[in-house]
């Protein structure tokens, strides 16, 4: 990967508009409309109050390839009041864009979502996350996009973010929603680093950069098209 805005992802526009997906659903076994709901997810509150802030907000962190894109499906759901693109998995020595580009720091591309579980719970992210931001059976890679930076993981940040995480994968694989296995890695969060500044709420600011209109536009129409009733007024 190139650094600066004008060069970055631009190999990615050459791999072909056939590839150009609306989200996972279209690669699944359902309709968009009937996408599979997570089992109910078993809250204790002494469990649930160690996951949450002073503000009463619950941290989740996703990677699903490139952070632009599931920096903006996120960050249009109500209940979701911040989401940062960023890197989980490596080191805080090389979480910069050019060394996590390489592959080689242990990093994933990610999104920390910061949500009012009162108002939209984990397992919503976790269907919309499945059925809109990424294939999960993509090892490795989203689309034009490959390199361990952009495998897809659910880095919980509390034991029932885990076992749900865990049980919705299950119940997807018994319902083979999807064609090829789901490889979706379940592992525990350690740390966060936001990414440049430049990265933040790419898709907002640069709605027309070409890698955004190919790979990215097509998932923001699937959320507003599955789960209207999900999305926030802009």
């Amino acid at each position: 990967m190139k650094s600066g805005l004008q060069n970055i992802r631009t190999p990615a526009i050459i791999v072909g508009v056939v590839l150009l997906a609306a989200g996972c659903a279209a690669q699944s076994s359902y309709s968009l409309d009937s996408f599979p709901d997570p089992p109910a997810m078993a809250a204790s509150s002494s469990a649930m109050a160690s996951n949450t802030n002073s503000a009463g907000l619950e941290k989740a962190v996703f990677a699903g390839g490139c952070f632009w894109g599931v920096q903006g499906v996120f960050e249009r759901l109500k209940g979701v009041k911040e989401t940062w693109a960023g890197y989980s998995g490596g080191s805080a020595d090389t979480a910069h864009y050019e060394i996590v580009s390489t592959g080689t720091t242990g990093h994933a591309e990610s999104v920390e979502v910061m949500f009012d579980p009162t108002v939209i719970s984990y397992g919503t992210l976790l269907k919309v996350f499945f059925s809109v931001v990424c294939d999960p059976t993509e090892l490795n890679y989203q689309g034009p996009d490959h390199g361990t930076q952009y495998r897809n993981a659910l880095f919980y940040t509390s034991k029932a973010q885990k076992n749900l995480a865990e049980k919705y994968i299950a119940l997807l694989e018994k319902d083979k929603v999807f064609p090829n296995k789901i490889v979706t890695q379940v592992v525990p969060f350690k740390a966060f680093y936001k990414a440049e500044d430049y990265h933040q709420h790419f898709l907002d600011k640069n709605p027309r950069y070409p890698y955004i209109v190919f790979w990215d536009m097509p998932k923001i129409a699937n959320l507003k098209k599955m789960y209207p009733n999900l999305v926030a007024e802009s």
